[in-house]
């Protein structure tokens, strides 16, 4: 499959890919990045806002607090700089739910400059509405909130989450006849048939799919919880979370005034709606995309004897969730379909990234035979990596997937990114060493607030320097795998001292000197290294030369 129409494929997927640049088309830089699980994170999705030319990941932790979701920014998808706040500020949006405010996605429309959040999260009220019963102890659903700004703050287009009721009719509803534990399900499928019939679908894990044709798609994860399968091969229950889509009307992208909430499209409302059901029941209908037992996969049944493991302290379980999905085209044309998802709990060794393929949007999908693409390494200290987004690199041309994982079996998730690429098989590249920066982030730029620093003798001056990426995005110099080094020459004229984005010059004397900053990369491996421009015929530091003049 073409890279290009690859490219051409997702950017119809609001925006996930900037633009080619056009300009320094032989110019670059040497600079690396190496993840070293510095910026906390979890089931991160990364959008290009092609106005500020940053990338933004928007992240389940490491909002402050009164706060819910991260927002980051990164000119080179490997810097990131932490926002202050978050997407939506707790108590005045997301208030229809109380906790599990999961997996954020942002979607821009650049017709309307308008950005749409789509989140998960647990409600709070009128639970028995929405589910049938008030003990639901999962009732989760998806919000919908809208900004101006990538970073925010938004705000909830309606004070509640989509008017969406998916229902399943063909479920025995097992959970009605287990103990108060509701961890161990019927011993048998004799026994378990004999439950009511029909739940509604708590659901999780957002992701909007902007087809070429012009129809969208809301993938979602259906929550294990009250979707107990009976394994033949296992002779038991399994509770499972799986992978389903519907279809979304587009009267709210195309709204400009935000006011919208989305809705789906008319064939999927009261889909599920039995001719003897009450008025003004709601039973909407899905597609099924992923479910273990229509393509059973080995790697992903780490969770299925939990319950005999922990002594009845967890339940026997399978997960799919954290899905992305994107459209590509082979040499004559043929749309094929790429969706990725995640397996297992992330704290189990076996949790990683798969992948399955399809025709069309709806499917039907095969899982990959690859599976998992992505998965702990301890030799390179990776773990618990999985649930990410993929992005491509500014000029277009590689693609990544940027991710979660952990350096140690007891640390925190943080955000990585990892290289991808494309079909006809889908790999990922997991490193923790020293790799190049995606194309198109270079040639870098530096420039300081002052063209001449002028220190009373014996004084301090301070000025401002500042690292770009080609399309202008600031690095965070209080990173830590960003730094600068500044030297004084002659050096006897005095000192230079960085802090950050900012130099101070303290002169010894009256005479004058040049001070010259460059710009560093943390390694893998420790230290600092200093930063080039490179092309066919030169090697240009990445530097900037101040002349400095002592007043009288």
């Amino acid at each position: 499959m073409r890279l290009t129409t690859l490219l051409v494929a997702v950017l119809t997927s609001a925006s996930l890919l900037p633009a080619p640049a056009s300009a320094h088309p032989a110019r670059t830089t040497d600079a690396t990045y190496h993840n070293d699980a510095a910026t906390p994170g979890a089931d991160p999705f990364v959008l290009f806002d092609r106005p500020s030319g940053y990338y933004y990941a928007y992240s389940t932790e490491g909002a402050d607090p009164g706060h819910h979701f991260a927002v980051y920014r990164s000119p080179d998808l490997a810097t990131w700089e932490h926002l202050p706040g978050g997407a939506l500020r707790a108590g005045q949006d997301g208030d229809w739910a109380h906790d599990w405010f999961w997996a954020p996605e942002v979607y821009h429309n650049p017709d309307t400059g308008l950005y749409f959040l789509f989140y998960a999260a647990r409600m709070n009220r009128d639970v028995a509405a929405h589910f049938g019963h008030a003990d639901f102890e999962e009732p989760c659903k998806v919000g919908v909130a809208v900004s101006r700004s990538p970073a925010g703050p938004f705000h909830d287009i309606v004070e509640g989450p989509l008017d969406y009721h998916p229902y399943d009719p063909a479920y025995h509803d097992v959970n009605l006849i287990m103990d108060a534990a509701q961890k161990k399900p019927p011993a048998t499928l004799e026994e378990g048939r004999t439950a009511p019939l029909g739940t509604y679908l708590p659901y999780i894990d957002p992701n909007v799919f902007f087809d070429a044709d012009g129809r969208i798609y809301l993938y979602f994860s259906r929550n294990a919880y009250r979707n107990w399968v009976w394994d033949t091969d296992l002779g038991k229950y399994v509770e499972e979370s799986n992978v389903y889509a519907v279809e979304l009307t587009g009267d709210w992208w195309r709204d400009p005034t935000g006011r919208t909430m989305p809705a789906i499209a008319p064939a999927y409302r009261d889909a599920n709606r039995a001719s003897d059901d009450p008025p003004g029941v709601r039973k909407d209908g899905y597609v099924p995309i992923l479910a273990y037992g229509s393509d059973q996969q080995a790697w992903e049944n780490a969770h299925v004897n939990d319950y005999a493991k922990s002594g009845g302290a967890k339940k026997d379980r399978r997960w799919a969730e954290g899905s992305t999905t994107l459209r590509t085209t082979d040499a004559r044309g043929v749309p094929h379909y790429f969706l990725t998802y995640s397996a297992n709990n992330y704290e189990n060794e076996f949790y990683g990234v798969g992948y399955a393929t399809a025709d069309g949007p709806l499917g039907p999908w095969r899982k990959a035979a690859a599976n998992p693409v992505l998965a702990q390494d301890p030799a390179r200290g990776l773990y618990s990596t999985g649930h990410g987004s993929v992005i491509g690199s500014p000029d277009g041309t590689q693609f990544y997937y940027v991710h979660h994982g952990r350096p140690s079996t007891t640390s925190a998730r943080a955000l990585c990114t990892s290289r991808l690429h494309p079909g006809p098989e889908l790999s990922i590249d997991a490193s923790t060493s020293d790799e190049p920066l995606p194309s198109g982030v270079g040639p870098l730029r530096i420039g300081a607030g002052d063209r001449v620093l002028r220190p009373r003798p014996g004084g301090s001056a301070t000025t401002t320097v500042h690292v770009s990426s080609a399309r202008g995005a600031a690095f965070d110099l209080t990173n830590p795998q960003n730094r600068l080094r500044a030297v004084l020459r002659p050096a006897d004229a005095g000192t230079a001292v960085v802090r950050g984005g900012q130099v101070t010059v303290t002169t010894t004397g009256r005479r004058p000197a040049v001070l010259t900053v460059s710009y560093q990369r943390h390694e893998a491996g420790g230290g600092y290294r200093d930063v080039a421009n490179t092309g066919p015929r030169r090697i240009d530091p990445v530097q900037v030369t101040i002349p400095v003049v002592t007043r009288p």
